[in-house]
């Protein structure tokens, strides 16, 4: 790994430089995690003690846990493919925004889902 010289870019272990759409979307997956993370505790948590005493929500919780990882890895390695393409700013603008959507989606989307999905299940016993 590259170390960082005051006033050059930071240079990735592939020896190009990342993108500033790259970078980007790198950070939008960092706080999008932080978010994720803070539902999963504070709504998640809270709801599964209001639902059962079971321990199956839990180890839903960790499949939950186990596909976001991957789920950003794929957002992760697509802008590091398209880093490398020479396309236009316009295109690479329209697939950031959806790509910054799909992030914030799933990263606030899927705690409460999970929530929903366990309080229907609870519902129907």
């Amino acid at each position: 790994m590259a170390r960082a010289i005051p006033g050059k870019h930071v240079r990735t272990t592939y020896g190009a430089e990342p993108s500033i759409w790259q970078k980007r979307i790198s950070n939008h997956i960092a706080y999008a995690l932080l978010v994720y993370t803070g539902l999963q505790i504070f709504v998640v948590m809270g709801a599964m003690k209001q639902i059962s005493g079971s321990i199956l929500p839990y180890f839903g919780l960790i499949v939950l846990v186990g596909l976001i990882i991957p789920m950003c890895r794929k957002f992760e390695k697509r802008w590091e493919l398209l880093g490398k393409c020479e396309l236009s700013d316009s295109s690479l603008s329209l697939r950031y925004s959806r790509d910054r959507l799909g992030i914030w989606l799933l990263a606030i989307g899927l705690p409460f889902a999970f929530v929903a999905l366990f309080k229907f299940i609870a519902l129907l016993f």
